[in-house]
C-alpha cells in the first residue's frame, strides 16, 4: 500500500510540474486532463503526507521517552504518543478508503426512471412522490433537474417519468436509489381507512457520452408524430414528438416534451444512450455477479429495497437494515442517512473482496 502511495505522491508532484508549463497552459485538452487527475489526487496524497508527517512524530515523542524527563514532561509526551497513535489509525483506515476502486460512472450525470407499479392509481402517486424527494434532493445539493419525458395520470401522479439530474458527483449518490420501492398507505379513496401496499421501480442510469457508447445512425429507426401531452396550442399541431428505436436491442425510447422536435430528439438520444450503456455494463457484469451476490444490492431493480410506511411515519432500507422515523423528512428530499450508510456499506463490501 506504502510503495503505491508514494507512486503517487510522486505522479501528483509532477502533476504541479505539468501545471506549471505554458505549453500545456495554452493547451486547453491537456489542461483539463491533468487538471483532474490532480483533483483526483489530492485528498489522498494529503492524507498520506499527514500520516509520513504523524508516524515521524510518533518515532520522536519515542525517542524523548526514553531520556529522563520529569513526571509532568513524561506525561505530556505519553499523552502525544497516545493522540498520534490514534491519529495515523484513522488516517490508514481513511487511506484504505481512499485507495479502494472508483466507480467510474462515479462523477456522472444521471438519468432516472421512475415507474408506477404494483398498485394502478396509488403506485402512480406514489411514483410522484418518489419524483418530487429526488427533485429536493438535487435542489438540496445544488444540482439541476430536467424532465425528460412524463406519462401523469392526475393528482400528482406519474405511470412513468423520466428526468435527468446534472451535478458534480450525482451518480455517487443517486447509484443506490435502484431498485424496487414499497409505499404503504390508506389512500384518499379508501372509505374504510385500510392500509394499502404499493410499488414503483427506479432505475438509475449514468449519463453516456459519445465517447461511452458508439450509436450508429443505420441501427436507428426514428418515427415522428404529434405530441399529445401539455403545450398550449403547440400540441396535434406539428409532429415534434420522436420516439427512437435501436434495431438490434429493441430497446425504445420518446420523448414529447420539448415543442422542438431536434430538443426532444437530443433528449430521446441521450436516454437511450445511457439504457445502452447500462445494458453493456450489465452484460459485462453478470459472470461476476452470477458467482457473487454484492452486498449493497444487486443491481435487480425488481429487488424490494426501501419501504416508506405512512402510519408509523417509518421509512426502512432492507439492504442494510436501516429504520428510520422521518418520513416527512426523507419525502423532503433529506436523503444523506441512507445515501452515507449505503456508501459506507459500499465501501466495507470492497475492502472485505481486497482481503479476500
Amino acid at each position: 500500500m506504502f510503495d503505491r502511495l508514494q507512486l503517487l505522491e510522486d505522479r501528483f508532484n509532477k502533476l504541479n510540474e505539468f501545471l506549471s508549463d505554458p505549453e500545456i497552459v495554452n493547451d486547453i485538452d491537456k489542461l483539463r486532463e491533468y487538471s483532474k487527475e490532480q483533483s483526483d489526487l489530492q485528498q489522498v496524497v494529503a492524507e498520506y503526507k499527514r500520516y509520513k508527517e504523524a508516524t515521524s512524530e510518533l518515532a520522536d515523542a519515542k525517542a524523548m521517552l526514553m531520556e529522563n524527563l520529569d513526571d509532568d514532561m513524561s506525561s505530556m509526551v505519553k499523552m502525544e504518543i497516545s493522540e498520534l497513535s490514534s491519529e495515523i489509525e484513522t488516517l490508514e483506515e481513511s487511506i484504505k478508503i481512499l485507495l479502494l476502486p472508483k466507480d467510474p460512472n462515479d462523477n456522472k450525470n444521471v438519468i432516472m426512471e421512475i415507474r408506477g407499479a404494483a398498485g394502478g392509481d396509488e403506485a402512480a402517486l406514489f411514483a410522484g412522490d418518489l419524483y418530487r424527494m429526488y427533485s429536493r434532493y438535487a435542489e438540496i445539493k445544488g444540482w439541476k433537474t430536467e424532465i425528460i419525458e412524463a406519462s401523469s395520470t392526475g393528482l400528482g401522479g406519474y405511470k412513468e417519468i423520466i428526468f435527468m439530474i446534472a451535478g458534480d458527483g450525482a451518480f455517487s449518490k443517486l447509484k443506490f436509489e435502484n431498485g424496487a420501492h414499497r409505499v404503504q398507505r390508506v389512500p384518499e379513496t379508501e372509505a374504510s381507512g385500510r392500509v394499502h401496499t404499493s410499488t414503483a421501480t427506479v432505475a438509475v442510469l449514468p449519463e453516456a457520452e459519445d465517447v461511452d457508447v458508439e450509436v450508429r445512425n443505420e441501427d436507428l429507426k426514428i418515427d415522428t408524430y404529434r405530441s399529445s401531452g401539455a403545450g398550449g396550442q403547440h400540441v396535434n399541431t406539428t409532429d415534434s414528438a420522436v420516439r427512437i428505436t435501436h434495431l438490434p436491442t429493441g430497446i425504445v425510447v420518446s420523448c414529447q416534451d420539448e415543442k422542438s422536435q431536434i430538443k426532444n430528439r437530443e433528449k430521446a438520444m441521450k436516454v437511450l444512450r445511457a439504457r445502452l450503456f447500462d445494458k453493456y455494463q450489465q452484460e459485462a457484469m453478470a459472470e461476476y455477479a452470477e458467482s457473487r451476490k454484492i452486498a449493497v444490492g444487486t443491481g435487480d431493480r425488481s429487488e424490494r429495497i426501501r419501504t416508506y410506511n405512512f402510519p408509523q411515519s417509518r421509512v426502512t432500507d432492507h439492504r442494510i437494515s436501516l429504520t428510520l422515523q422521518k418520513l416527512d423528512q426523507v419525502l423532503e428530499g433529506k436523503l444523506d442517512e441512507f445515501i452515507d450508510a449505503l456508501l459506507l456499506a459500499e465501501q466495507a463490501e470492497k475492502l472485505e473482496q481486497i482481503g479476500e
